[in-house]
């Protein structure tokens, strides 16, 4: 990785407790629920015990955060303690179930209100901006930002991204590092691709961003509890540094996996 100054950036999530249920949220599949707290913010609430499971939550932290310091437009991170009083009054029981196999700590993004799902249909958006959200859900490989799922919210009339929990795909199955790092990213598929144009500029601009201490500071976000273990990796400081392995491997071979990265 390059080893280029970043700006220092907070290196805990702020923490909230859960006061009320408010609805669901049934688009996603892990059934995020919108929740009030006790800073008198509304999150969208991603749950811990959700069929994803604890990886996807550690994508959204280390992607989101990743792309925020990047200066993509990303709803502010929150950690949402759950307490399962509030999950106990819940009628539904099918998200009374997901709250109640949800105690403690949720992963918490700040509720945009009135904001659009993106169709394309708004105009074109900035040039920079989509290259910027184009690079970064390739370099981390999100599987999740074709038209068929676009995951982008139009707010106060600027572009912002959401849900990368399908992002980071090597921390399901641990593969060989080279192997991911190579791995090819389908562009054409991508629902920013028509807007970005060629992306060497984006990447000379965002690559030496990556460095070895933004890594750190964003693995540093997420909980120890929520880390995935690889095979022959012992505790949570090891589990962050096979992490920043896999990303330094990503970042050296982006000529592999992004078409122009190296003109």
């Amino acid at each position: 990785m390059s080893m280029a100054t970043t700006a220092t950036a907070d290196t805990t999530l702020p923490v909230v407790r859960a006061v009320r249920y408010v609805q669901a949220l049934r688009e996603g599949g892990s059934l995020p629920g919108l929740m009030e707290t006790d800073n008198l913010g509304t999150y969208v609430v991603k749950f811990r015990g959700a069929g994803q499971g604890t990886a996807a939550l550690v994508a959204e932290i280390v992607v989101g955060e990743l792309g925020r310091r990047l200066g993509v437009r990303v709803p502010e991170l929150a950690l949402v303690d759950l307490d399962d009083a509030i999950s106990r009054r819940e009628p539904d029981p099918d998200i009374q179930q997901l709250m109640l196999a949800s105690p403690g700590i949720n992963l918490g993004m700040d509720f945009l209100p009135r904001a659009l799902g993106y169709d394309g249909r708004g105009g074109r958006p900035p040039a920079d901006d989509a290259a910027a959200v184009l690079w970064l859900d390739a370099f981390t490989a999100n599987v999740d930002r074709s038209w068929r799922n676009p995951n982008l919210l139009i707010w106060h009339g600027d572009l912002w991204a959401i849900d990368h929990g399908a992002s980071l795909v090597f921390h399901h199955g641990w593969p060989d590092v080279s192997a991911f790092a190579a791995r090819a990213y389908p562009l054409d598929d991508h629902v920013l691709a028509p807007f970005a144009g060629h992306l060497s500029a984006a990447h000379g601009r965002l690559a030496p961003m990556i460095t070895d201490e933004l890594v750190s500071e964003v693995m540093a976000l997420v909980p120890d509890e929520w880390l995935p273990v690889p095979p022959d990796v012992d505790g949570p400081n090891a589990i962050r540094r096979r992490y920043a392995e896999y990303l330094g491997e990503r970042l050296a071979m982006a000529d592999r996996w992004l078409p122009g990265a190296a003109s």
